[in-house]
């Protein structure tokens, strides 16, 4: 056993609670076994204990044997000065010190060590796979509210840098969001890139024009550096070589690719249904802010990149008629990966809880995700109903049993109670 798994133990009190004394054999009740202490000190602060009839208030230190109190030094340490109960695993020395100690190997199952030491060796899906079922509907339920939390707390991190990175402008934070999704996973990074090189007030000042749109958003991907095939490629690069002079914009640098990818996600139709987007609506972030109902934002996104794309995944290269439109699915994307997280760290940074309240609800409005997660967890007869639980899953999946956390896992915790 280790520290940290000592830590959790007392931390949920998964040990025998009835019959324990001090190594001097004074009664213990742990009232409040205190809150982790992640800093220099302590393992444990505010505890309440009582021994005997005596009430304590004050700090509890884990050690795995009760000589590691000397060995670590903390007999000099004044940060210890407040330490009211020294728990240990084994007892192993007397020494002079005040403090009463309590050894707990009598008082934890070996079941429970049993249970978690298979968790940890688990090679499956997830650790619990095989027990899961046995998880209460009402701890889900709880538990995935804090995931979906975690989640969009996580996600906000990453809103706020870029943030910071814009000068504190949530509508170029919000444009450069919606880009980076529009490049999905393969080109997320270059697409973003190339929302830092066209601000929005350079968008907005072309929006009424979608040729040059096209041209702003392909000629900066280097889209257009081919030989033009027809009329409409040489519009575009007379557009972008006028604007970029215009501008003095620079190219990205980082390249955009086409490999192994349907033709329906190649960046040149994505980057037409941006340009399409940006042309069909204004300040799309303050609407979003204000807008109530979720079946509104999606009919914003519900936009065809233009004519010439029915017939064309890249410039010049002529193909059978298919109009490229934004599909549900790529929508229900756009919405939960960059409109959500972004509404959420909006409330989350000006403290308005109803922001935040509004990107939970469309979450649990929207159909839930479907793939290699979430499919797993629904053969384990875990609920996938809407998008806040497939959100849920993920967070779990990735944050949580990949890393082997079941000790802070409220699925992880219910089932090893058990054991106690």
């Amino acid at each position: 056993m280790t520290e940290k798994l000592l830590q959790y133990l007392w931390q949920f009190q998964y040990y025998n609670r009835s019959q324990l004394q001090t190594i001097t054999g004074e009664a213990v009740q742990v009232l409040f076994p205190g809150r982790l202490n992640n800093n220099q000190g302590p393992d444990f602060l505010d505890a309440k204990i009582k021994i005997g009839a005596t009430l304590f208030a004050g700090s509890v230190e884990l050690h795995l044997k009760t000589s590691d109190w000397m060995r670590h030094g903390h007999q000099q340490d004044k940060n210890y000065n407040n330490v009211i109960l020294h728990v240990v695993l084994q007892h192993d020395q007397l020494f002079q010190n005040p403090i009463p100690v309590l050894e707990l190997q009598n008082h934890i199952s070996s079941l429970l060590l049993e249970r978690y030491e298979s968790l940890m060796n688990e090679a499956a899906f997830i650790p619990c796979a095989a027990t899961i079922t046995q998880t209460r509907e009402l701890t889900w339920l709880s538990w995935k509210e804090r995931l979906v939390a975690e989640r969009l707390t996580r996600k906000s991190t990453a809103v706020f840098d870029i943030y910071e990175n814009t000068g504190h402008h949530w509508e170029e934070t919000f444009w450069r969001m919606l880009a980076r999704n529009f490049g999905i996973k393969v080109n997320a990074d270059a697409f973003e890139e190339l929302a830092q090189t066209i601000p929005v007030n350079i968008l907005a000042r072309h929006r009424s024009s979608i040729h040059q749109l096209e041209a702003l958003l392909l000629g900066q991907a280097n889209l257009l550096l081919d030989e033009p095939q027809d009329e409409y490629t040489k519009l575009l690069q007379r557009e972008y070589l006028f604007l970029k002079n215009k501008f003095a914009l620079t190219p990205i640098q980082t390249p955009v690719h086409f490999l192994r990818m349907r033709p329906g996600n190649f960046p040149t139709v994505r980057l037409a249904q941006l340009a399409m987007l940006v042309h069909a609506s204004s300040h799309l972030f303050s609407k979003v802010l204000e807008e109530p109902e979720l079946k509104n934002v999606q009919s914003w996104l519900q936009i065809t990149a233009n004519d010439y794309w029915h017939y064309h995944y890249r410039p010049g290269a002529l193909t059978s008629y298919k109009p490229k439109n934004v599909g549900s699915s790529m929508a229900e994307n756009l919405i939960i990966n960059t409109i959500i997280p972004t509404l959420f760290a909006y409330g989350l940074y000006q403290k308005q809880e109803a922001y935040k309240e509004k990107a939970v609800h469309w979450l649990q409005e929207l159909t839930a995700e479907r793939n290699t997660v979430t499919d797993n967890f629904v053969q384990l007869s875990v609920i996938n109903k809407s998008a806040y639980d497939s959100q849920a899953l993920l967070e779990l999946k990735h944050e949580y049993c990949d890393q082997k956390r079941c000790l802070q896992c409220a699925v992880g915790n219910a089932l090893l109670k058990t054991c106690v």
